[in-house]
Protein backbone atom coordinates (compact mmCIF):
# COMPACT_ATOMS: atom_id res chain seq x y z
CA UNK A 1 0.00 0.00 0.00
CA UNK A 2 1.06 3.63 -1.00
CA UNK A 3 1.90 5.98 2.02
CA UNK A 4 0.06 9.34 1.78
CA UNK A 5 3.26 10.97 0.18
CA UNK A 6 3.74 8.58 -2.78
CA UNK A 7 -0.28 9.57 -3.54
CA UNK A 8 0.32 12.90 -3.32
CA UNK A 9 1.04 14.75 -6.93
CA UNK A 10 4.53 16.87 -6.47
CA UNK A 11 5.09 19.71 -8.96
CA UNK A 12 8.49 21.23 -9.36
CA UNK A 13 8.81 23.56 -11.86
CA UNK A 14 11.98 24.36 -13.69
CA UNK A 15 12.04 28.02 -15.23
CA UNK A 16 14.76 29.17 -17.73
CA UNK A 17 14.48 33.07 -17.81
CA UNK A 18 15.47 33.60 -21.15
CA UNK A 19 13.09 31.53 -22.37
CA UNK A 20 10.17 32.88 -20.46
CA UNK A 21 11.67 36.53 -21.30
CA UNK A 22 11.42 35.61 -25.16
CA UNK A 23 7.74 34.78 -24.57
CA UNK A 24 6.96 37.99 -22.80
CA UNK A 25 8.62 40.16 -25.95
CA UNK A 26 6.07 38.43 -28.33
CA UNK A 27 2.68 38.77 -26.06
CA UNK A 28 4.32 42.48 -25.10
CA UNK A 29 3.43 41.88 -21.15
CA UNK A 30 5.56 40.70 -18.27
CA UNK A 31 4.60 37.25 -16.53
CA UNK A 32 2.45 37.61 -13.24
CA UNK A 33 4.63 34.99 -11.57
CA UNK A 34 1.89 34.83 -8.91
CA UNK A 35 -0.78 33.84 -11.19
CA UNK A 36 1.73 31.96 -13.07
CA UNK A 37 2.23 30.08 -9.75
CA UNK A 38 -1.64 29.64 -9.22
CA UNK A 39 -2.16 28.02 -12.91
CA UNK A 40 0.61 25.43 -12.86
CA UNK A 41 -0.92 24.21 -9.25
CA UNK A 42 -4.59 24.39 -10.56
CA UNK A 43 -3.79 22.76 -14.52
CA UNK A 44 -1.53 20.00 -12.90
CA UNK A 45 -3.95 18.95 -10.29
CA UNK A 46 -0.73 19.31 -7.68
CA UNK A 47 -1.02 19.10 -3.71
CA UNK A 48 2.38 20.99 -3.31
CA UNK A 49 4.68 23.33 -5.79
CA UNK A 50 8.04 23.90 -6.13
CA UNK A 51 9.47 26.77 -9.06
CA UNK A 52 12.83 27.27 -9.59
CA UNK A 53 13.80 30.21 -11.43
CA UNK A 54 16.88 30.61 -13.25
CA UNK A 55 18.62 33.96 -14.52
CA UNK A 56 21.67 35.72 -15.39
CA UNK A 57 22.03 39.33 -14.41
CA UNK A 58 24.24 42.29 -15.60
CA UNK A 59 27.52 42.99 -13.86
CA UNK A 60 27.44 46.48 -12.13
CA UNK A 61 28.65 49.41 -14.78
CA UNK A 62 28.12 47.40 -17.74
CA UNK A 63 24.60 48.93 -18.27
CA UNK A 64 23.09 52.60 -19.22
CA UNK A 65 20.54 51.76 -17.01
CA UNK A 66 19.61 50.92 -13.58
CA UNK A 67 19.91 47.36 -11.67
CA UNK A 68 18.37 47.81 -8.83
CA UNK A 69 14.91 46.91 -10.40
CA UNK A 70 15.81 43.74 -11.17
CA UNK A 71 17.39 42.80 -7.95
CA UNK A 72 14.17 43.74 -6.33
CA UNK A 73 11.99 41.96 -8.34
CA UNK A 74 14.60 38.42 -7.28
CA UNK A 75 13.65 39.19 -4.01
CA UNK A 76 10.23 39.35 -4.51
CA UNK A 77 10.10 36.10 -6.39
CA UNK A 78 11.90 34.48 -3.28
CA UNK A 79 10.23 36.24 -0.11
CA UNK A 80 7.42 37.51 -1.46
CA UNK A 81 6.32 34.18 -3.87
CA UNK A 82 8.57 31.49 -2.32
CA UNK A 83 10.75 30.86 -5.40
CA UNK A 84 14.22 29.69 -4.81
CA UNK A 85 16.11 32.21 -7.24
CA UNK A 86 19.16 30.65 -8.61
CA UNK A 87 21.01 33.38 -10.34
CA UNK A 88 24.53 34.59 -11.37
CA UNK A 89 26.59 37.24 -13.05
CA UNK A 90 26.64 37.23 -16.70
CA UNK A 91 30.34 36.43 -17.68
CA UNK A 92 32.00 38.09 -20.45
CA UNK A 93 34.58 36.94 -22.27
CA UNK A 94 36.47 38.73 -25.02
CA UNK A 95 36.83 37.22 -28.40
CA UNK A 96 39.44 37.97 -30.71
CA UNK A 97 38.73 38.45 -34.24
CA UNK A 98 40.25 39.76 -37.92
CA UNK A 99 38.28 42.60 -37.19
CA UNK A 100 39.34 43.36 -33.71
CA UNK A 101 38.59 42.71 -30.26
CA UNK A 102 34.95 41.88 -29.33
CA UNK A 103 32.96 41.38 -25.34
CA UNK A 104 30.41 39.02 -25.49
CA UNK A 105 28.28 37.72 -22.33
CA UNK A 106 27.19 34.67 -21.50
CA UNK A 107 25.20 33.76 -18.93
CA UNK A 108 23.71 29.55 -19.18
CA UNK A 109 22.09 28.15 -16.78
CA UNK A 110 21.47 24.78 -18.15
CA UNK A 111 23.90 23.12 -15.55
CA UNK A 112 22.37 24.35 -12.99
CA UNK A 113 18.93 23.64 -13.75
CA UNK A 114 20.39 20.05 -14.35
CA UNK A 115 21.64 19.44 -11.03
CA UNK A 116 18.30 20.97 -9.27
CA UNK A 117 16.20 18.62 -11.42
CA UNK A 118 18.08 15.32 -10.39
CA UNK A 119 18.74 16.29 -6.83
CA UNK A 120 15.18 16.62 -5.74
CA UNK A 121 13.78 14.15 -7.55
CA UNK A 122 12.72 11.90 -5.07
CA UNK A 123 10.52 14.89 -4.17
CA UNK A 124 8.46 15.26 -7.02
CA UNK A 125 5.89 12.97 -9.40
CA UNK A 126 5.63 15.49 -11.69
CA UNK A 127 8.83 18.37 -13.21
CA UNK A 128 7.82 21.36 -15.79
CA UNK A 129 10.50 22.67 -17.93
CA UNK A 130 10.05 26.04 -18.72
CA UNK A 131 12.87 25.46 -21.64
CA UNK A 132 12.82 25.17 -25.33
CA UNK A 133 16.58 24.03 -26.00
CA UNK A 134 17.12 20.59 -27.47
CA UNK A 135 20.20 19.72 -24.56
CA UNK A 136 17.30 19.06 -21.73
CA UNK A 137 16.25 16.63 -23.76
CA UNK A 138 18.99 14.47 -21.77
CA UNK A 139 17.22 15.56 -18.62
CA UNK A 140 14.10 14.77 -19.44
CA UNK A 141 14.69 11.21 -20.89
CA UNK A 142 16.08 10.40 -17.50
CA UNK A 143 13.61 11.63 -15.46
CA UNK A 144 10.32 10.05 -17.29
CA UNK A 145 13.11 6.79 -17.07
CA UNK A 146 13.16 7.34 -13.23
CA UNK A 147 9.03 7.33 -13.53
CA UNK A 148 8.47 11.32 -13.41
CA UNK A 149 6.35 12.66 -15.67
CA UNK A 150 7.69 15.73 -17.22
CA UNK A 151 5.92 18.30 -19.06
CA UNK A 152 7.27 21.18 -21.75
CA UNK A 153 6.37 24.88 -21.26
CA UNK A 154 7.38 27.15 -24.67
CA UNK A 155 7.00 29.54 -26.90
CA UNK A 156 6.38 28.10 -30.46
CA UNK A 157 9.00 30.59 -32.00
CA UNK A 158 11.24 29.47 -29.11
CA UNK A 159 11.04 25.35 -29.30
CA UNK A 160 13.20 22.48 -30.33
CA UNK A 161 11.30 19.52 -32.09
CA UNK A 162 12.90 17.45 -30.18
CA UNK A 163 12.05 18.69 -26.74
CA UNK A 164 8.62 19.51 -27.92
CA UNK A 165 8.11 15.99 -28.77
CA UNK A 166 10.03 14.34 -25.76
CA UNK A 167 8.51 15.04 -22.92
CA UNK A 168 4.68 13.84 -21.95
CA UNK A 169 2.82 17.09 -23.02
CA UNK A 170 3.65 20.33 -24.51
CA UNK A 171 2.04 23.56 -23.84
CA UNK A 172 2.67 26.92 -25.61
CA UNK A 173 2.22 29.32 -23.29
CA UNK A 174 1.30 32.24 -25.57
CA UNK A 175 -1.44 30.30 -26.06
CA UNK A 176 -2.86 29.77 -22.20
CA UNK A 177 -6.19 30.88 -22.21
CA UNK A 178 -6.13 31.42 -18.11
CA UNK A 179 -4.55 35.18 -17.49
CA UNK A 180 -1.09 34.68 -16.22
CA UNK A 181 -0.08 38.24 -17.59
CA UNK A 182 1.06 41.28 -15.97
CA UNK A 183 2.10 44.54 -16.71
CA UNK A 184 3.10 45.48 -20.15
CA UNK A 185 6.31 45.65 -21.01
CA UNK A 186 8.07 48.87 -21.72
CA UNK A 187 11.62 50.05 -22.80
CA UNK A 188 13.92 51.02 -19.78
CA UNK A 189 14.88 54.36 -18.42
CA UNK A 190 18.52 54.76 -19.44
CA UNK A 191 20.53 55.73 -15.96
CA UNK A 192 21.91 58.86 -17.38
CA UNK A 193 17.47 60.01 -17.93
CA UNK A 194 17.11 58.80 -14.56
CA UNK A 195 19.76 60.81 -12.68
CA UNK A 196 19.39 63.37 -14.55
CA UNK A 197 15.74 63.80 -12.83
CA UNK A 198 17.03 63.23 -9.99
CA UNK A 199 19.43 66.23 -9.91
CA UNK A 200 16.14 68.46 -11.01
Amino acid sequence: MKNNKEKQKIVYVFIDASNLWSAQKVRGHFFDFEKLKKFLKKNNDAQAIEIFYYTAYPAEGTRDYLLDGKHKFFTYLRKGLGINVRKKELKRITVHSDNGDITEEKGNMDVEMTIDAIHHKDKYTTAILFSGDSDFLALVTYLRRDGKNVYIYSSKNNISEELRTGGDGYTDILQVSEDIWGRELKHRVEKSKTEGKKLK
